[in-house]
């Protein structure tokens, strides 16, 4: 039974409760990118609101948050630092939006779908490790870095080790106690049904608890008391007024600075990858799979980046944390995001003095939450299943973002995985078949898709191991590129180096711009020198070779225009097969023969009356077969009517509407066995089925017995050697051909 879906997600309100919870996250989260990029808190704060509200409404994602991102906090403090001032600053951040923008126009933002599923699921995990070492010391109120930084090695401060490592001395126990009530809320939150739909988000309510809580211990005093630095500081402005005082403006003066430039292409770059790997993160854990534009995502962000740089914002990005947040959440649409920029607006002008009671702690344990989520053991177990080639760059990327930054991480996650893709194509660049066609083997060299200058060692190693005197196929029929190099390759080994060591060249499939025909010159189809040279029990190898190309899925590569043309003039085929009509049992697909190679009768029942027997006698005796094969089924309707009918008043044209069916019936009734058919009605669809098929057997036996004795050529040719007459089973169910022995004595029919 599916599981129900949680009500909040399908409240009106599924939207606004999502954005509450993401702006309560989100807040520490601006303040904190400001305070590691060595810029304004309050321009961090601004940041959240642009990408909230502005890149919110013109993004085409439904789950996207923008803001600030951790990751760029090297960036932005290093180009700050080199620019000297905040406001030179800006005006980089402005020029970079219109890089963005023009990014987008150009589609750049098709470079997502380059990205390795590994090293996406990678970024997701190394985000979710990070965010539960990082929100582990303000798990237990151990907060000298309120911002909860997503990079590991921060700029001008103690690693994440260190700080985990200073919890046990400066840990709160107020803090600590409502950090890991809130933790294990959260968690319970999920396994109690009636908590898990509600239409109440566990991270609200934790929210709310931690305030209260705090209150609470207010009144305590001693070491329950929460001061102010485990708690959210926003800056607080006394009117509006004071709050646009907080706007600054770019310094245009330096558009003649050539740093301010490099910065701008910088951050676009960044901004741009950064976001790029977020949003294709974000769809895929998106409940509802949906696909975001991510061209219309790179003008959106780029707006907010002209906007941010004129009025004094960080740069901002899609960011995964938000984001996975905002999918926790329950958000159905950007209203989400939208409603969580507005919050943010609203609160750094109105209510500052209420969000600043938040404990720090409770927001760490809804980070730790999202953290464990992200970072799952059983991503990793998924991840494993798939393969070393999915699990070594999912690990390092892992691995790299953790020990780095995002960026870093994620481009030597994307070398991994190039690594592999390269090692792939250079071992792997074609498929190589031995094809036992008419006129002996043909090793068939099956090239890939694409094929490089990196896989010309590969092809040289193929082409030197085939033997003299043999012969090879090149075939680029699924082939979409090849290289130059290994263009002149081919053609040197096609026209000089094949010949001279005594080596059979044949092409197929080159594009016409290659300027390489197609040219076939082993024989695929049945010619008289080659009829003549087989004797009937080669016929039959043939045959059943060809039957097991058919059950493997291997069928021969074939020329049929060269066979159609070849065999226009005369047909000289090595078999007659007298099949039953049945559609499920084409003998040409069957034994994989191709245009001339066999002659085909078909009759229900595979019954041999005067006219079957002389088409192969005309077959073998004027044509030249050398084998006559007759192939019944199982589940035969023929055999299975006749069964049916054995000792039954039904008249066959009462019942099947047929009027000329009852000579077929009556030849095929002599092979039904007596005893097994007088209770048949009564038994069960297995044991019917059974009877069936075992009196098909005994009607092709008997039909093979018989034709020498119906035929005196067909005998003659049996004495003299020429031919051979055999039966054989098709299983409709499993596809396989078993051979017959034919009844010692069978009986006449009758015309």
């Amino acid at each position: 039974m599916a599981e129900p879906k949680s009500p909040s997600t399908n409240s009106p309100l599924a939207d606004p409760v999502a954005g509450l919870v993401v702006f309560l996250v989100a807040l520490p989260l601006c303040l904190g990118v400001a305070l590691a990029s060595n810029a304004p808190p309050f321009a961090g704060v601004l940041a959240g609101v642009v990408g909230g509200i502005l890149v919110g409404m013109l993004s085409g994602s439904h789950t996207s948050v923008s803001g600030p991102a951790a990751g760029l906090t090297a960036i932005v403090a290093a180009e700050i630092a080199s620019l000297g001032s905040f406001q030179a600053f800006l005006l980089a951040v402005f020029l970079a939006g219109i890089l963005q923008i023009g990014l987008g126009l150009i589609r750049a933002g098709s470079l997502s779908a380059f990205v390795p599923t590994g090293v996406i699921k990678g970024l997701l995990a190394a985000i979710g490790i990070i965010l539960i070492l990082k929100q582990i010391p303000h798990l237990f109120g151990h907060d000298p870095d309120p911002e909860g930084d997503m990079s590991f090695l921060q700029i001008d401060k103690e690693t994440t080790f260190s700080e985990l490592g200073l919890i046990v001395n400066d840990s709160h126990l107020g803090a600590s106690v409502i950090g890991l009530f809130s933790l294990a809320l959260l968690f319970t939150w999920d396994r109690i049904k009636a908590l898990k739909y509600s239409l109440v988000p566990a991270p609200l309510v934790v929210v709310l608890l931690g305030m209260g809580l705090a209150m609470l211990f207010q009144n305590l005093g001693g070491y329950w008391l929460i001061g102010p630095s485990h708690l959210v500081a926003v800056p607080v402005s006394q009117n509006v007024g004071e709050f646009l005082n907080f706007l600054q403006l770019p310094d245009f003066s330096q558009l003649g600075n050539r740093a301010v430039y490099l910065a701008a292409i910088t951050i676009a770059i960044v901004a741009s990858l950064e976001t790029l790997l977020n949003l294709e993160a974000v769809d895929k854990i998106d409940p509802r799979q949906r696909v975001s534009p991510a061209s219309r995502e790179l003008v959106a962000q780029g707006v907010g980046n002209m906007t941010c740089g004129l009025i004094g914002g960080l740069p901002v990005t899609s960011v995964i944390v938000r984001s996975s947040v905002n999918i926790n959440a329950g958000a159905r649409t950007k209203l989400a995001a939208i409603f969580h920029g507005v919050l943010l607006l609203a609160c750094v002008m109105f209510f500052e003095e209420i969000l600043n009671l938040i404990p720090l702690s409770c927001l760490a344990a809804i980070l730790l939450h999202t953290g464990f989520k992200l970072a799952s053991f059983t991503l990793a177990k998924q991840m494993w299943r798939e393969g070393w080639n999915q699990f070594i760059p999912f690990l390092v990327t892992v691995v790299a973002i953790v020990l780095t930054d995002l960026l870093i991480g994620v481009i030597i996650g994307l070398l991994i995985s190039i690594a592999f893709i390269l090692h792939s194509n250079i071992r792997r660049p074609l498929r190589i078949f031995i094809e036992k066609h008419i006129g002996g083997e043909v090793t068939r060299l099956e090239l890939a898709s694409q094929v490089s200058f990196l896989n010309r060692a590969a092809i040289v190693e193929v082409l030197d191991s085939i033997p003299r005197g043999g012969h090879v196929l090149i075939d680029a029929t699924t082939t979409d590129y090849i290289d130059p190099d290994i263009l002149s390759l081919f053609r040197e080994f096609h026209a000089t180096t094949g010949p001279a060591r005594g080596v059979e060249v044949s092409l197929r499939g080159f594009r016409e711009r290659y300027h390489l025909e197609d040219q076939t010159q082993f024989i695929d189809y049945s010619s008289r020198e080659m009829q003549h040279s087989l004797t009937p029990k080669q016929v039959l190898d043939i045959l059943m070779d060809g039957h097991q190309r058919f059950r493997t899925g291997r069928r021969l590569t074939r020329d049929l225009a060269r066979q159609l043309n070849a065999t226009a003039a005369a047909q000289h085929p090595l078999a007659v097969v007298l099949s039953c009509m049945d559609s499920r049992a084409p003998a040409e697909l069957i034994f994989d023969v191709g245009l001339g190679d066999i002659f085909v009768v078909r009759v229900a029942g595979n019954i041999v009356r005067r006219k079957v027997l002389g088409s192969i006698e005309y077959g073998t005796a004027v044509a030249g077969a050398k084998l006559v094969l007759v192939m019944g089924h199982t589940r035969c309707g023929a055999v299975g009517t006749a069964v049916r009918l054995w000792n039954s008043t039904d008249k066959l044209f009462e019942m099947t509407g047929c009027q000329h069916l009852d000579p077929i019936i009556q030849d095929i009734h002599p092979s039904v066995d007596l005893h097994t058919c007088e209770n048949f009605h009564n038994e069960s669809a297995e044991v019917q089925e059974r009877i069936i098929n075992e009196a098909a057997e005994r009607n092709i036996r008997r039909m093979v017995a018989l034709m020498p004795q119906e035929s005196q050529t067909l005998a003659q040719l049996l004495r003299d050697g020429k031919i051979m007459i055999v039966g054989a089973m098709y299983d409709v169910v499993s596809g396989e051909v078993r051979i017959l022995d034919p009844l010692p004595t069978p009986q006449p029919v009758s015309e």
